[in-house]
C-alpha cells in the first residue's frame, strides 16, 4: 500500500459509544478478526481469544484501536486490504474480568 496510508474506513465506519443504541453498556472500542473471538491486545499487539486470562482489548477511543489496529496489518498483512479486522464496541464483565463482545462474532461476509 503506497505510504503504508489505510483509508478512514479500513476497520468500519467511524461511531461514538454514547450515540449507539447497545443491548449492553458499553466500556470502550476493540478490534475484533472478522469470524472469530480473537481481540487485539493491547499489552502484546497480538490477536488473542477473548478469554484470555489478562486480555487487555479495551480502547478509550475510535482514534486509539484504529492506530493499534493500522500496526498490526502493517507487521502482519502481506496485503493489508485482506486484514479481516474490525473495529466494535466492546463491554466489560468485573465477575470474569474479561471484555464482553456487545454484538458477538462478526461474520466476514453477510
Amino acid at each position: 500500500m503506497p505510504g503504508n496510508r489505510l483509508s478512514a474506513d479500513t476497520f468500519g465506519d467511524r461511531f461514538e459509544l454514547s450515540a449507539l443504541p447497545l443491548p449492553r453498556p458499553p466500556a470502550g472500542y476493540a478490534v475484533q478478526q472478522l469470524d472469530s473471538d480473537l481481540l487485539l491486545d493491547r499489552r502484546s499487539g497480538n490477536l488473542l481469544p477473548i478469554r484470555t486470562k489478562g486480555l487487555d482489548a479495551l480502547f478509550g477511543s475510535f482514534d486509539e484501536a484504529f492506530s493499534e489496529a493500522g500496526q498490526w496489518v502493517l507487521r502482519h498483512c502481506d496485503d493489508p486490504a485482506e486484514h479481516r479486522l474490525a473495529i466494535v464496541p466492546a463491554g466489560y464483565d468485573p465477575v470474569f474480568e474479561r471484555p464482553i463482545l456487545i454484538y458477538g462474532v462478526l461474520c466476514g461476509h453477510p
